[in-house]
Parts: structure tokens; sequence; C-alpha cells
């Protein structure tokens, strides 16, 4: 499977992106992560096959996760972003969603950067 993200770029604090992250093929789990520099790779959001998704406490109640399967389309819609949200974002995807690590993700997309200013 290969996942291309898009939609990322620079916004003022407060403001909104949209990523998108397109399939080439069926997942069950998808997830955005994110890595700032000199971070780690921190889960942002995940959403299962069924639309259960769960969402990192930084973001909650400004980052809605969401998925078309018909597109086999993952989005993150980020609202009322702040300076500590800038990071490269990725997309992945897993065979399950519940409990899943890192390392649980087998394909991975190029990531789309998201820069925040104060």
């Amino acid at each position: 499977v290969q996942l291309v993200e898009s939609g990322g770029g620079s916004v003022q604090a407060g403001g909104s992106l949209r990523l998108s992250c397109a399939a080439s093929g069926f997942t069950r789990c998808m997830a955005w992560f994110r890595q700032a520099p000199g971070n780690e790779r921190e889960g942002v959001a995940s959403i299962d096959f069924y639309g259960r998704t769960v969402c990192a406490d930084s973001v909650k109640g400004r980052f809605t996760v969401s998925r078309d399967s018909a597109k086999n389309t993952l989005y993150l819609q980020m609202n009322n972003l702040q300076p500590e949200d800038t990071a490269m974002y990725y997309c992945a995807a897993a065979p399950y969603c519940f409990k899943a690590r890192l390392r649980d993700y087998d394909y991975w997309g190029q990531g789309t950067q998201v820069t925040v200013s104060s």
C-alpha cells in the first residue's frame, strides 16, 4: 500500500489546515503521526474501518480525524493550530488500531510539513 499525504503548509496561530492521505489500497487502520525536530515520532489520531477514532490528548477538541473508505482517503482537520503543532505529519496504516504501537504500522507516507507561527 502506498500512502501520499497532502495539505501541509504554513499558518499563523489560530489558523486551520486540512491534511489528506490517499492510499493505493484498503487498510483497516489509518493514523496520523507527527515528528518535530529533535523529538520522537508521536501518534496524533487514528481511525479504524468502523470509524472509531482515538486522538492524542494534546489535540483533542482541535483536530478531527476522518476517512472516506470509498476513496481510501484519510483526513485530518486541524483547527486552532498552535506553534507546538509544528512538525512533519505522516500518514500510516496498520492491520489494526486497538493498542497498535509505532512498530505495528507497516506503511508510511513521505510526510507533509506543517508550520505554525505565533
